[in-house]
């Protein structure tokens, strides 16, 4: 039989909800700059993708014209048809601004960008006439 000063224990301690505060908050930091990591690198596919692009339409421009297109030309979302020529287009949501510094042999086409994260790190891609692409600023490691 139960006396009238024995209560059952119902609920969690503070010392049980404390814990578990702690254990949501560890895990949280090993989580979230692992998140934001994985974030900017799958942003980083768009300016491989476009880079790779150009780097086609170059060959192909190349091919019936005997030399690469574009010697200081540039693209970005603001001014999307500065690839037109060679058949780039550039989206209106891009995040990389792009660049090409061509001469009758070679070409370097450049993406950059400071938005992947708010760090305030520049990405910067490049591809070569060699069809090298090289990551010169990584956001992405920071």
């Amino acid at each position: 039989m139960l006396s009238k000063f024995h209560r059952s224990q119902k609920g969690f301690t503070l010392i049980e909800l404390m814990i578990v505060v702690v254990i949501i908050g560890i895990l949280a930091a090993l989580a979230i700059p692992r998140f934001m990591r994985a974030t900017t690198k799958s942003k980083q596919s768009e300016a491989k993708n476009i880079l790779k692009q150009i780097y086609a339409m170059e060959r192909a421009y190349r091919q019936e014209y005997d030399a690469y297109w574009g010697n200081g030309e540039s693209a970005s979302a603001a001014d999307q048809d500065g690839f037109a020529r060679i058949g780039v287009d550039i989206m209106s949501t891009a995040r990389y601004s792009y660049s090409i510094v061509a001469a009758a042999n070679t070409f370097t086409a450049t993406a950059t960008s400071g938005i992947l994260d708010d760090d305030g790190t520049v990405d910067t891609w490049t591809m070569t006439h060699n069809g090298v692409l090289t990551c010169t600023s990584n956001d992405a490691t920071d």
